[in-house]
């Protein structure tokens, strides 16, 4: 690495590539999602580091050479953090998702307090730290994410390594009365205002983190009042922001009008005989209200018989933590839910819900979004959900109307052109699809519109520009190929 030239380095739980073993061989399978396709361009033959977990626990692996072709190919360096069984366990699935996800999804009944938990969570975000001071330079830029690795900054002041750092927390942040069953939860604010920059995802989520900031710090002063603010705690200064994180609009928009795509759009409605099609596409997991949206569907045929056979249900879930017993007894569940409503409600040639619980080829999904008639996005509590702006990024022919939790971080950007709904409000959910099964289609479109414009507008890219204006005066322009530009230091 030479002097003076700045890269970006991303830190993430896991590397844009994971490690998987097929039979007897490992194989490398590259990663997907939004962060993947907003960060990649920064990185790519621009001297970039993605630091993570491969995703393998085996000591004797040699996952640096196995990744070698990948990081070739991608133009980017990975660095990995090895993990052991043990510290996957109480870091990864005991700390970040027994305790942090449950609290931060304001389902605290879920939480498991175990002390042993926290102890690995420190211990695997210092061996994460270690990593990011053994491939970093005073010059770089840091830019940690989510939840899993709150303790970076913290780490590397504890080291002594000056590092420039940013953090951007893709779940929500919890209202202080919530925060504040967190039984480390002053380690957790501290470790997060070692940060130079603090991104949220709504500006709800930032005033709740203030709020739990001027609980344990009254001495601290927030000054600004706009996206980003900056917060002064005696001699210590650190900025805190809003930035919706979004989707690659024309990605989405463009796979929408590919032949091959617009004819399984085609077969998707002709195999449904022309019936509206609702539809819910999630991860597996208790935080997306799958469970609710089930029985609003059964409350939308009680309450509305009129629409039976002119609907179907169509929900899609993509498998997760299938190990863990309490997302086992979510699918047992959900299975038992498909069944009781299409047994009260089938009749010859319709059964009002298709329920597919495995994961889909990213041209199918776009296909069963652009047919969609209606998308249900209704989950209990969401950081986000992008689900809500592919829907609309896909939704070409604009006639399509986004259902949206009030509790998705989405509402806040989505709520003039969304139906926003309450995910409890079984009586409300089902309201609001009648009322989009009857809308006109001048009014459709017009809402349509204008969702797909936001989305248009503030996309992927957007996004990162946004975080990097404000955590470091940059944005991707400033991140040019390295045989073309060198960057000199401030």
């Amino acid at each position: 690495m030479e002097p003076g030239l700045r890269r970006l380095i991303v830190v993430s739980n896991r590397l844009p590539a994971a490690l998987k073993k097929e039979g007897d061989q490992w194989t490398v399978k590259p990663g997907a999602g939004g962060l993947v396709t907003a960060l990649a361009p920064v990185l790519r033959n621009r001297g970039g580091v993605w630091i993570g977990w491969s995703g393998a626990s085996d000591p004797n692996l040699d996952v640096e050479s196995l990744l070698e072709g990948f990081s070739a190919e991608a133009g980017y360096e990975l660095r990995t953090v090895p993990l052991t069984q043990e510290e996957i366990k109480g870091y990864y699935f005991g700390f970040s998702n027994e305790i942090i996800w449950p609290l931060f999804h304001d389902l605290q009944t879920r939480c498991r307090f175990d002390p042993q938990y926290w102890q690995s969570y420190l211990d695997v975000n210092f061996k994460f730290a270690e990593q990011v001071a053994r491939h970093t330079s005073a010059d770089d830029y840091i830019w940690v994410h989510d939840y899993h690795l709150i303790h970076q900054a913290f780490f590397l002041k504890s080291m002594g390594v000056k590092r420039n750092t940013g953090f951007f927390l893709h779940i929500p942040f919890p209202t202080p009365d919530i925060f504040m069953k967190l039984p480390w939860r002053w380690k957790i604010i501290q470790a997060m205002t070692e940060f130079d920059l603090v991104g949220f995802q709504t500006m709800q989520d930032r005033a709740n983190f203030i709020r739990c900031v001027q609980h344990f710090m009254p001495e601290c002063e927030v000054e600004g009042d706009g996206a980003v603010i900056t917060v002064r705690c005696g001699t210590r200064e650190f900025r805190a922001g809003a930035f919706p994180i979004s989707i690659d609009f024309n990605q989405f928009a463009d796979l929408a009008q590919r032949e091959d795509v617009v004819q399984r759009t085609f077969a998707l409605r002709e195999a449904l005989k022309h019936r509206k099609i609702i539809l819910g596409v999630d991860r597996l997991d208790y935080t997306k209200g799958i469970p609710e949206r089930i029985l609003a569907i059964r409350q939308l045929l009680k309450r509305f018989p009129d629409l039976k056979g002119r609907i179907n249900f169509v929900q899609i879930a993509v498998p997760s933590r299938e190990d863990v017993e309490e997302y086992k007894e979510l699918r047992d569940e959900i299975d038992l839910l498909v069944g009781r409503v299409n047994g009260e409600f089938s009749f010859p040639g319709w059964v009002p819900i298709h329920y597919h619980y495995r994961s889909f080829p990213h041209d199918e999904l776009v296909a069963y979004y652009a047919a969609a008639d209606i998308a249900l996005v209704t989950p209990l509590r969401d950081g986000m959900n992008l689900v809500a702006k592919e829907y609309c990024a896909a939704n070409i022919s604009e006639t399509g109307v986004l259902i949206l939790s009030e509790f998705a971080g989405a509402a806040a950007q989505m709520q003039d052109h969304a139906y926003l709904v309450n995910p409890y409000d079984l009586e409300g959910v089902a309201r609001a699809v009648n009322r989009a099964f009857h809308w006109d289609k001048r009014e459709r479109k017009e809402m349509m519109s204008e969702l797909r414009q936001q989305v248009r507008s503030d996309n992927i890219f957007w996004w990162v520009d946004s975080f990097l204006q404000a955590g470091f005066s940059k944005n991707l322009d400033d991140f040019p190929p390295i045989d073309t530009v060198r960057f000199e230091k401030v």
